[in-house]
């Protein structure tokens, strides 16, 4: 969420900014502006009444101690007390009303995207694109779907049957190709100093309104009406909450932790082919990273964070790329985003697997949470979190691009959680 005061003083920038994003509600910014002059003036009020309860309560003390105190007088007093009393209640009763309206209006209000960030998507936004030199190629490459039926990896039908469409039933050496990947993202995250977590997946709804997914995404999360939970969307929610409401020294920054969850979206996205298969789901493995920083190092650990989704992806010799986001596909939460995407050799198309995200302090000021500097002053952390990394397309990528015509190659990285090198 973004601060009052930064908007107070930065209005042309934020809205330069929300115009990158497209964003169609920019009359906000104004209204926002509207009541916080509305809100000063109140508490001004506010504050001029108590002066005066002050002033009567001195006199009313005085005129007691006087042993020439007239009664009259302090009954005057004391009725012009009980009216400043009702005025200031009312004006409190305002001023609730007028807070809780400018909070609803702060939270609709998306993230200033980075100044390198574009309108629109450039050449300069695609950083390097790396080709796979190990990837076995053929002529005429099945997509994973039809993989799936060839060598009994998953079922979308079985998991239909059970639930309804989107949620795959992986089977046999399919499931634990799956489960070798998270436990393979889980070690390479915790040797580069990323502190395990294991999670609950309901949040209730302060959770998910302190990482920016409420009101945002609001519709795209199961609910859970009888207990008003939430079924997770990304790990990153339960990962950034645990740090809602600290105050930490900088010394203890950055802190770095990595989580494996199911996610659950409602939203599937679009149909026909780019739905087919692991493409598009309600219910997904990811393996999730986070880093909370100072706010003078945050654009460091970013590159640091690329660089670590970057080795995996070379570590399971597939093709990828990276891409900077322009503004109207950022998150909600975040300044800047990039995604890494790796391409499907039988489908013919790039699959985004990662988005790795510097949220600047905009989840901070909604979490409350904040670190004192080297010179004992508070500020917001900045928070950060990536993918590392999405199981579905990854494993589609992998079926494809490792197939030949009898079987499929397993990365040489996996054979010692699979046991196995191929699948036939």
């Amino acid at each position: 969420m973004l601060q009052v005061s930064f908007i107070r003083k930065n209005r042309e920038k934020i809205l330069s900014g929300l115009e990158k994003r497209k964003f169609d509600k920019k009359h906000l910014i104004d209204e926002i502006l509207n009541l916080d002059k509305s809100k000063k003036k109140i508490q001004y009020e506010i504050n001029k009444i108590s002066e005066n309860e002050n002033k009567i309560s001195k006199k009313i003390s005085h005129i007691i101690g006087d042993e020439n105190g007239k009664k009259f007088q302090i009954k005057s007093l004391k009725e012009e007390s009980i009216s400043l009393k009702k005025k200031k209640k009312n004006l409190h009763i305002q001023l609730k009303n007028l807070i809780q309206d400018l909070e609803k209006k702060l939270y609709q209000i998306p993230n200033i995207p980075d100044k390198i960030v574009k309108k629109n998507l450039e050449k300069d936004d695609f950083i390097f694109q790396e080709e796979a030199h190990h990837s076995i190629k053929i002529e005429k490459a099945l997509p994973h779907w039809e993989l799936a039926k060839k060598f009994q990896l998953f079922d979308l039908s079985i998991g239909t049957k059970i639930c309804g469409s989107g949620f795959p039933v992986y089977i046999g050496r399919g499931a634990k190709l799956q489960r070798s990947l998270i436990q393979y993202f889980l070690d390479k995250n915790i040797r580069a100093s990323y502190k395990e977590y294991s999670f609950p997946y309901l949040i209730n709804e302060r959770s998910a309104y302190s990482t920016g997914q409420i009101p945002d995404k609001e519709g795209q999360m199961y609910l859970i009406e009888k207990d008003n939970f939430y079924l997770i969307p990304t790990g990153e929610i339960p990962l950034m909450n645990c740090y809602r409401n600290n105050l930490l020294n900088y010394r203890d920054l950055p802190i770095k932790a990595t989580t494996y969850t199911s996610c659950f979206r409602r939203e599937a996205g679009s149909y026909g082919s780019k739905g087919r298969g692991l493409n598009r789901l309600h219910q997904f493995e990811k393996v999730e990273i986070v880093q909370v920083t100072t706010s003078d190092t945050s654009f460091y650990y970013l590159e640091e964070m690329i660089l670590h989704v970057q080795n995996i992806l070379k570590s399971l010799e597939l093709p990828f790329r990276l891409i900077r986001l322009m503004g109207k596909d950022l998150g909600f939460a975040s300044a800047i985003t990039y995604d890494f995407e790796v391409y499907s050799m039988a489908q013919k198309k790039w699959l985004e697997v990662s988005s790795i995200s510097n949220c600047t302090n905009f989840q901070s000021n909604r979490l409350n949470l904040r670190y004192k500097t080297i010179t004992g002053k508070m500020e917001l952390c900045h928070t950060l979190n990536g993918s590392a990394l999405a199981l579905p397309r990854i494993m589609a990528a992998l079926l494809e691009n490792h197939q030949t015509v009898n079987q499929i190659n397993i990365p040489k990285v996996l054979v010692p959680y699979t046991g196995f090198d191929n699948i036939k």
